[in-house]
């Protein structure tokens, strides 16, 4: 009878399908999160306006590539080199730029009265502190933990973005572009980090624009293909969800490192083209948004399956340099062992995967608990911790990509 209603509400004011979502399935997955939150009562409020947002885009971006998509002879019309040029040296490289380029970088290059860049590069340090579990983090609970849910997985089916032969390659374009924002001065207007996030908002809203257009995607099913929510529930991934993975795995996060982290992916959140009041400057108040967006998510489909099976697999491809082989396998084994810790039984065997014991996650709590209790305690303990997050961060790269260059946001064929 509840399910019924919900339905009803939802045809009323227009949510997508999927918001009617498996409630009881998802309190059993959120059942942690809602406790260690603190969280009581549910938000109707915010469930709402979760549902509504579905089909919300970023205007901003839509603006862009409408103007992308006008006649070759517009003179109105916004190139990809233009664009590029502008993202590159300035909005003044580009002589005559159209009105849809100067109103995209006049948003994009505005730096918001509230950003402390002190504080995004103190959140910084914190994130590449983190080393080789935050990879980890964000890999097993992040990524792979989403595609316990239908919609976003599909959309990635859909562009061939994370299965087959290219899964690992886009899996290290990610991994790229969050070590581009974790590097220093990263997030500041010549930074990589600012650059690559820039780019990633104007390509989310070509695939929204392309998929809108060509009719391969269900919105009445699944909400616009990128839309506001799902960003949303994204950017809490890379920090709330990473900062509740880290001290999962023994790293004892501070109050300053937690609001610096926090305070690092607010800046990026804007620059994506997130609403602002879904931008958090606490853990709490992100943990609290994840938990209500986990209660209107759809039930796995094949395409989480499909996808976490790639990146399973893909661990025995990738190049390790002398005994390849051999470390291919244990990686396999080790991934599905802190999955089985992460996700728990039920969500593997529901995305298809083996179940194996957590036998990969002791040796990791001790190491975290030991680096971040004593070795970070001094300043030039905190400073051997990042250094050795880069080395963590290039070695995974080189894995993927070896000399070639990770081609960071390209649009799917």
């Amino acid at each position: 009878m509840v399910a019924q209603e919900i339905r009803q509400d939802a045809q009323a004011v227009r949510y997508p399908h999927r918001y009617v979502g498996i409630r009881p399935r998802n309190e059993r997955i959120g059942r942690p999160l809602r406790a260690y939150a603190r969280i009581g009562a549910v938000d109707e409020e915010l469930l709402d306006r979760i549902g509504r947002r579905m089909v919300a885009h970023d205007e901003v971006g839509a603006d862009l590539v409408r103007a992308m998509r006008r006649p070759r002879t517009d003179a109105e019309r916004v190139t990809m080199a233009q664009f590029h040029r502008a993202l590159e040296h300035g909005l003044d490289a580009v002589p005559d730029a159209p009105d849809a380029l100067r109103r995209f970088f006049a948003v994009v290059d505005h730096v918001p009265e509230w950003v402390d860049f002190d504080l995004v590069e103190k959140g910084a340090r914190a994130f590449r502190r983190m080393g080789r579990s935050r990879i980890d983090v964000l890999l097993q609970l992040s990524l792979i933990g989403g595609y316990r849910f239908g919609g976003p997985p599909d959309l990635l089916v859909e562009t061939g973005g994370l299965t087959g032969s290219t899964a690992m390659r886009r899996l290290g374009e990610t991994q790229k572009w969050g070590t581009a924002v974790g590097e220093p001065g990263g997030m500041r207007r010549d930074g990589e980090g600012f650059k690559l996030t820039v780019h990633v908002r104007a390509m989310h809203a070509l695939i929204n624009h392309q998929f809108e257009t060509n009719g391969r995607w269900d919105i009445e099913r699944w909400g616009l293909p990128i839309n506001q929510t799902d960003q949303a529930a994204t950017l809490g991934l890379f920090n709330g969800t990473l900062l509740l993975g880290m001290r999962a795995l023994g790293y004892f996060v501070t109050r300053e490192e937690s609001r610096a982290v926090m305070h690092l992916w607010k800046y990026v959140g804007w620059l994506m083209g997130i609403d602002e009041d879904w931008l958090f400057d606490t853990e709490r108040e992100q943990h609290v948004f994840n938990y209500h967006v986990l209660l209107v998510q759809d039930d796995v489909t094949p395409a989480g399956a499909a996808l976490s099976g790639a990146l399973v697999e893909g661990q025995r491809t990738l190049d390790y340099g002398r005994f390849g082989d051999v470390r291919g396998r244990y990686e396999r084994q080790r991934l599905l062992s802190m999955l089985r810790y992460f996700l728990g039984t039920q969500s593997l065997r529901e995305l298809g995967l083996p179940v194996t014991p957590a036998w990969a996650v002791p040796p990791v709590v001790v190491k975290n608990v030991v680096f971040s209790t004593v070795v970070a305690r001094t300043r030039t303990g905190r400073r051997f911790l990042e250094r050795l997050g880069d080395r963590a961060a290039r070695r995974e790269l080189a894995s993927k990509f070896g000399a070639s260059r990770p081609a960071v946001g390209a649009l799917p064929g």
